[in-house]
């Protein structure tokens, strides 16, 4: 039983962690950032923009890593789902990220509809 509960803590970390990574971040080299922008404004780059959406489709590899069963891992994927939810709301609240943009990379790169991104042009700082 507490083996089950720690891969499924460190199943909830880990979907959390890949999910804010391809939803919120550059990435390192800025290369997560240059996969959203190829992506585009399609089915597949709008699921890099959204948050909860895509914390459902990272959760289904590590719901098999948790659960026993088909029905186990349909409760284990949403719960993971939803724990990495609840974390990005809890991070959220204590401390919006800022992003400083480089020079070239256009506006439309940065997530769409959320307001507690903010976004500061790199140039417009010297």
């Amino acid at each position: 039983m507490e083996a089950q509960w720690f891969r499924f803590a460190i199943s909830a970390l880990a979907v959390w962690r890949i999910t804010h990574l391809l939803a919120a971040e550059d990435g390192p080299w800025a290369l997560v950032v240059r996969i959203r922008r190829r992506l585009g404004r399609g089915f597949w780059g709008s699921l890099m923009d959204c948050f909860k959406c895509l914390s459902l489709w990272i959760s289904i590899p590590f719901a098999f890593f948790c659960a026993d069963g088909m029905a186990g891992g349909v409760v284990v994927w949403l719960a993971l789902s939803g724990a990495a939810c609840l974390a990005e709301r809890m991070g959220a609240a204590t401390n919006p990220p800022i992003f400083f943009e480089k020079p070239g990379f256009e506006a439309e790169v940065n997530r769409k509809g959320e307001t507690r991104w903010d976004v500061v042009d790199s140039s417009a700082r010297r």
